[in-house]
């Protein structure tokens, strides 16, 4: 199928149901106007003739398991209806074409796969990066036409780039190795481009919830073979919505302090002589915190303790779900977001007394919420965004009072989708 005939068939409703399943009917319109627009740019900008694929790599939203994933330990996580949405075809070269809307992307060749140290940060060394590993593995590459929207917000936790390095996986799937790569592989794959080639160090949630879809529960104490669980749960029969509030607040010039929660959690693992935090015996941590203040001191011990009370949590979490007890999930939640404000301590930067929005959106949402939902940081924290679970009769006021105080479209209602990186057609 080329790129009109999929314009044809989008505009007569044959992807109806499946675009509904992905976005909600109450995104239908927009999700089929964006496929419109992606098959005029692909019209337009290359071969109108090629057959084309039309994947899709939702954002994810992180649940449990605040700062967890770096010590190897658990979390919950889910995908999210925004997503890297990719209508690609083979080309008869090694070079990958890429045109994006929101960002200018160079064409990069494949004939030529090693670290780039000037791509570093950039979407190019991801596309080398993805290609790298693949063919390490022993799997197919070639170049390829491809042009993308996305609606993953940049900066809100929902994490971007884990998106298009699953929706990049999936092209490299579908176009060159019929599908013959299962999910938790193209997680792996776009985590190593970020780690090697795009230069940062990431664990592998973000791209495991986009892979596989659906609530999913990782246990990372293995680190080469991660135990992935997904969890059934029907989130949209529970009268409850999941929102994303973005307070506004920069990330900028908080690598410092980000670096300092995996590097103060280790501290606290070497006093044991292990690496991370999840091969340490709880046990022996709880007896050994006066040693413990004098070696490290008592913020990294806190964090310590946030650390093994988060990851047990997510067992919990996963029961709450597992079971239906969706009021016993709710005051997790609620012990999760307090652990990471009082003991992992990154809902607002030390020293800083002008700016506090996190604090002050969460403060906001216990008074609004409490006993009816649940409200937590989300992410890496200290600026960003708040995850907040309101009843669906609630939420036009919740928003409401949200965008008032940070700005107009600032509270996010998210559809979670059981899909991952997904073939549309």
């Amino acid at each position: 199928m080329n790129s009109q005939q999929l314009l044809t068939e989008v505009q007569f409703g044959k992807y109806d149901p499946t675009l509904t399943r992905l976005y909600g009917e109450e995104r239908l319109i927009q999700a089929k106007q964006r496929i419109l627009e992606l098959c005029e740019g692909f019209t337009t900008l290359f071969n109108p003739a090629a057959d084309v694929v039309l994947i899709s790599a939702p954002g994810r939203t992180e649940v449990g398991g605040n700062h967890t994933d770096h010590q190897r330990g658990r979390v919950l996580a889910a995908a999210v209806h925004m997503d890297v949405l990719c209508l690609a075809s083979r080309n008869a070269s090694s070079i990958v074409s890429i045109r994006s809307d929101g960002f200018e992307i160079q064409d990069v060749d494949l004939s030529d796969l090693d670290v780039r140290e000037t791509e570093k940060f950039t979407s190019e060394s991801l596309i080398r990066g993805v290609a790298a590993r693949l063919t390490q593995l022993g799997y197919s590459t070639g170049g390829f036409d491809c042009v993308i929207h996305s609606t993953v917000l940049k900066g809100s936790g929902i994490s971007s780039s884990a998106a298009f390095e699953v929706a990049l996986g999936s092209i490299f799937n579908h176009l060159f190795n019929h599908a013959g790569i299962d999910a938790p592989t193209i997680a792996k794959i776009g985590q190593y481009a970020e780690n090697v080639h795009f230069g940062k160090p990431c664990g592998l949630m973000d791209q495991m919830a986009s892979a596989v879809g659906g609530f999913v529960a990782i246990d990372f104490f293995d680190k080469e073979n991660p135990e992935v669980k997904k969890v059934s749960f029907d989130f949209k029969s529970s009268g409850y919505s999941l929102c994303i509030v973005d307070t506004g607040s920069s990330h900028a010039d908080l690598s410092d302090e980000y670096a300092s929660f995996p590097i103060e959690m280790k501290a606290v693992a070497r006093c044991f002589n292990h690496e991370v935090l999840s091969e340490v015996q709880p046990g022996r941590f709880f007896d050994d915190i006066p040693r413990l203040r004098n070696e490290v001191g008592d913020r990294a011990i806190l964090r310590a303790l946030h650390f093994f009370q988060e990851t047990d949590r997510v067992l919990l979490e996963v029961d709450a779900l597992s079971n239906g007890d969706f009021d016993a999930f709710l005051d997790l939640i609620i012990e999760s977001g307090r652990s990471s404000y009082m003991y992992l301590q990154n809902v607002f930067v030390p020293g800083q007394t002008r700016q506090q929005s996190l604090a002050l959106a969460l403060s906001l949402s216990e008074s609004y919420l409490k006993g009816r939902g649940a409200w937590r940081v989300h992410g890496g924290g200290l600026a960003g965004t708040i995850q907040a679970i309101v009843k669906n009769e609630d939420l036009p006021g919740y928003c409401a009072m949200m965008e008032d105080v940070f700005a107009k479209g600032s509270c996010h209602v998210m559809r979670l989708r059981d899909e991952g990186g997904y073939r549309i057609i």
